[in-house]
This record gives structure tokens, sequence and C-alpha cells, in this order.
């Protein structure tokens, strides 16, 4: 459900619901419903699923910016009107069986997490506004987060009765510890924008008007960086809390060995060598 919303503001089917393009090295993924606070249709989410797999086999992406138009949401969960009928049902069958409800969370928001966590380039979100339930779970699940100053964190499951899903508890508790994820889960406080830079969920807070051109800047350093190192460190680190030591010293000295093989890692050290500044090609 990712903390869905009920919003009744109408679709303006004139515009694209989410919009992406590439340039210099960056894919910009932008969710283009402001009068919905932005909240994620079910085709809005396959959608940026493929461009995150897309973007990890690109080589001309090199870094993804994650955003929401507007000033209203960055995104604020689920369109619970987007949800399909699914397959037919047989004469007597329910209308939800057991395991239909798990599924459709694994396959859904579940997936769309997992695909930035995935995603061999690294993911900016840029928190323009409000970022709710599962839309605060994606926002979480990016490698950098910037935060307009406007904006906001609601972990909103429990106001509708339903515990948190989108891989919150898994995200949230890695970010701040238990006792303090408990403390957002439980009580399901707004959480503005300094506050969450205090905690550790926010990587710098800017104001509004300055969110893109930060975002901008930050995406242009890692689309000039060495690509597959980046990629070798997201790995790690996501992996790091959940590894013991054994798994983690193997996981990176072939990380490292597999780097070290790269374009990028010869014109690296070459450019020591050189004492100049490198040049990297992203592979």
């Amino acid at each position: 459900m990712a903390g869905s919303t009920d919003t009744t503001s109408p679709d303006v089917p004139a515009a694209d619901p989410v919009l992406r393009r590439i340039e210099h090295g960056v894919a910009w993924i932008t969710l283009n419903r402001p009068e919905a606070g932005n909240a994620i249709t079910a085709a809005m989410r396959d959608q940026v699923v493929v461009w995150l797999e897309e973007a990890s086999a690109d080589l001309a992406v090199r870094v993804v910016v994650l955003t929401g138009a507007g000033e209203k949401g960055f995104c604020t969960g689920a369109d619970l009107r987007s949800q399909g009928s699914g397959l037919p049902r047989p004469p007597g069958a329910p209308d939800r069986a057991v395991g239909d409800a798990a599924r459709l969370i694994r396959t859904g928001w579940q997936r769309l997490v997992s695909a930035v966590l995935d995603c061999e380039k690294p993911v900016i979100a840029a928190v323009n506004a409000t970022a709710a339930g599962g839309g605060m779970h994606l926002a979480l699940a990016c490698d950098l987060v910037l935060a307009a100053e406007e904006s906001k964190f609601i972990e909103v499951f429990i106001r509708r009765g339903i515990a948190p899903d989108a891989g919150g508890a898994y995200l949230l508790a890695r970010l701040i510890g238990p006792q303090k994820a408990k403390e957002l889960f439980f009580f399901g406080d707004d959480v503005p924008a300094v506050e969450a830079e205090r905690l550790g969920l926010v990587n710098r807070v800017v104001p509004r008007h300055q969110l893109m051109a930060e975002a901008g800047a930050w995406a242009d350093r890692l689309a000039k960086a060495p690509t597959r190192a980046i990629s070798a460190t997201k790995y790690l680190t996501n992996r790091a809390l959940e590894s013991d030591r054994t798994t983690a010293l193997w996981d990176e000295a072939t990380a490292q060995e597999l780097v070290t093989g790269t374009e990028d890692c010869r014109e690296g050290l070459a450019a020591f060598a050189e004492r100049r500044p490198p040049e990297f090609k992203g592979w």
C-alpha cells in the first residue's frame, strides 16, 4: 500500500505522469503529478523501475536524479485508484485470496525500492516537498538525499492503521537505529527537513530555489567520477550492515579486483603518476 494517498485531484491527461531526460551523463527522472502530490500509479512505478534498470546497463548514464514536480509533494505514496483488477477469478473465488496482498506489495513498491538500491549507478533524491509513506522510503532508498527547506518526511502508515511497507522498516532502522525508527513509525509525526538532516535521513538541506542546482552540481561531480568504482562502493556499503566479517571482507577483495581491471582505474593511476587531474570515462 506504501502509505497510500486517497487524493481525489484529477489527473491531467496531456502531461506524462513521469518524465525522463538524459543530459551529460545524468538521467533526470521526475514524478509529474503535482496536483496529486506526485502520488505514484502502478504504471508510473513500473516505468521508473524500467528506467532504473536501463540506467544500470546504459554506459551513457553515470548518475540518476529522482525528484518530483511542483511544490506540494516529492511523492505522497501510492495512488490507490490505479490498482488493477488482476486476473479473472473462477466462479466462487473470493475477491482477495490469501497471498494476494503480499504479492502485490512484493511486485509493486518493494520492487521499486529494490530497483533504486540495486541500480548500479548512484541515485540522488532531490526532495522538493513532502515525502510520505512509500514516497519517504523511495527517497531513503537513494544513495544521497538533498531536501528543500520546505520539505518534510512522514511515516504516514500509522495514520491509516497499517504497517509500514516499501522496505520502510529495513531502511529506517539501518539509517537511524531501531529506537528512533519506532518513534517515527509509532507516532507518524511530520519530520521537517532540518530535523531529518539532524537524524541522518538527509545529506543536506537547501532553499527550494537552490535544490535543483545543488542536485545538478552533485550529479555533475558523480558523472565525472569512476562509475564502476562508485558502483562497487554502493554495493559494499549497502551490504555492510547485513554481512558477517568474513563475507564483507571477501566481497571487498572481490570488488577491488574487479574495479582494478577497469580503464578508469588505469586512468586514475596514470593521472596520479603524471600529476594531472584524471579524466574518467565510466568504464
